[in-house]
């Protein structure tokens, strides 16, 4: 999506009120990290570092419409155990997300634990019943419903096949859907879809889609048949499916069947990525944008999503800088903001990478320095570089530096292979990006000794460590002044 239209959106979508209803869980993620075998059993041993709780399915959708700038009820059921009291806790905790979680103290509230080492999900733990809910407790869903749609551009139904959603859910859906003028929107995990009515979209991924009309949905031209076999089976006037990396298609009634690619973007965890697409097409639907537009939207938010660790929301800064590193060249992309870095470490550190940190002025980038960023980054697993801004270089070096600019500075730096992200930065000493990034190497030159190294105590107290790399001598931004100022002289003295 590009920046304007995205802009555009973004500034609809604040107040702008969802309804969801479905399946609420709990999602619980336990990290740690694996390096041995139990003697009991061929099975990793995790040595649990920390862990992470947070609503899932329905209340991710919700969570996620919140933290995009919409005004979104929340309604479904959990059991009177602890795990019902922690998802009330955690829905009083979304700021923009009204819960209405009612009570059924007969049946557990779904939860899902993931056992996480690095990148990788070991085990996955599921406390739940699938049971339909008792007619009461439909009934009490039926009347919240209808007491909280008014004003409401969209009602998402979320089902995750755990029993919150009936029939009489359904039908109460279209009904309240018809008399206030929303857009129902379905995400579900059923076999078939035919139960959800005449619903304006429904939204199955390829999988789900390929299980419902029991035709294949590899290539295109299989998922144009499918879509158009979906038309003639469920009564819903659009279908939506999700593809992955080969991005979204769509089929609406009497409409040829539309391809949305996506842009490639690297992927660390899926867990709840779908329910960001439902917010995200749920927010800008209820905002009025066209379905192309908000399946642009759900694009971008999906893509930031799987770039996070766990059921993660996604925020508008977020999608902003999506769309714009989107249009930027490969070292262009590199360049990033401190609490992008902070971002990125936090991705690259869940993944077990060990993260090295450099700084320098880099005014005139010659031999020297390509050696040195080559024994930096042999160092580390990914390589930050902190580029000091033209005023702080000015201030090191005197008035006539730097010879380039920051932005050149920037691009050459981050056109090396070697170098992972430059953080620029205004300050005389690095220190507050280091403390931001907290590396588990900093790296200066040999010309140093390491208790000259700026910010290498802090680093050395959560246990990182100084190297101290080896410079190639004759090679200097001052030699090479030099050199371009003799050669003017003599230039201007044969002239």
């Amino acid at each position: 999506m590009d920046l304007a239209p995205l802009q555009h959106l973004l500034g609809l979508a604040p107040g702008r009120r969802v309804v969801c209803v479905g399946d609420v869980m709990v999602d619980r993620f336990v990290y740690g990290t694996v390096s041995r075998i139990s003697p009991e059993a061929p099975i990793p041993v995790l040595a649990r570092t920390h862990e992470s709780v947070m609503l899932g399915a329905a209340g991710n959708v919700a969570r996620n419409v919140a933290a995009l700038g919409g005004s979104v009820a929340l309604i479904g059921v959990v059991g009177g155990d602890a795990e019902g009291h922690e998802a009330m806790r955690l829905v009083v905790a979304e700021v923009g997300v009204e819960g209405y979680l009612l009570p059924d103290p007969g049946r557990p509230t779904t939860l899902k634990t993931r056992y996480v080492s690095g990148q990788q999900q070991l085990l996955r733990v599921d406390l739940e019943e699938s049971r339909a809910i008792s007619g009461d407790c439909e009934q009490r869903l039926v009347r919240t419903l209808r007491d909280v749609t008014d004003g409401a551009g969209v009602i998402l139904l979320s089902d995750y096949g755990k029993g919150v959603v009936t029939d009489g859910l359904i039908a109460a859906c279209l009904e309240t859907a018809r008399a206030t003028g929303a857009k129902v929107v379905v995400d579900s995990k059923a076999r078939s879809f035919a139960r959800y009515g005449a619903v304006d979209l429904i939204k199955p991924n390829a999988l789900e889609l390929a299980h419902a009309t029991d035709m294949p949905t590899g290539s295109d031209a299989e998922v144009e048949a499918a879509l158009g076999r979906a038309l003639t089976l469920w009564e819903a006037r659009a279908v939506l499916v999700t593809r992955a990396a080969k991005g979204i298609s769509l089929a609406v009634r009497g409409e040829a069947v539309r391809h949305f690619p996506t842009i490639s973007r690297e992927v660390f965890d899926v867990s709840g990525a779908g329910d960001t697409t439902l917010a995200a097409l749920g927010l800008a639907l209820a905002a009025e944008a066209s379905l192309e537009e908000a399946i642009g939207f759900a694009q971008l938010a999906a893509g930031v999503a799987v770039g996070k660790v766990g059921t993660a929301t996604v925020s508008p800064e977020e999608l902003v800088e999506a769309a714009i590193t989107a249009h930027l060249a490969p070292a262009e992309a590199k360049i990033a903001t401190v609490q992008r870095m902070v971002d990125e470490v936090a991705r690259w550190r869940a993944k077990g990478l060990r993260i090295g940190f450099t700084n320098g002025c880099f005014d005139i980038l010659h031999k020297g320095h390509v050696a040195y960023l080559a024994q930096a980054r042999s160092w580390c697993d990914r390589l930050i570089v902190g580029l000091n801004s033209d005023a702080s270089v000015r201030a090191l070096k005197g008035e006539g530096r730097p010879v380039n600019d920051l932005e050149s500075r920037a691009l050459v730096l981050a056109g090396l292979g070697g170098v992972d992200l430059v953080a620029p930065f205004e300050e005389a000493t690095p220190i507050q990006l280091i403390e931001a990034a907290r590396p588990d190497v900093l790296i200066k030159g040999a010309d140093y000794s390491e208790d000259e190294v700026v910010g290498g105590d802090l680093v050395k107290s959560w246990g990182g460590e100084v190297k101290l790399a080896p410079i190639v001598e004759g090679y200097s931004t001052t030699a090479a002044i030099s050199r371009m100022a003799r050669k003017e002289q003599a230039e201007e003295a044969q002239s």
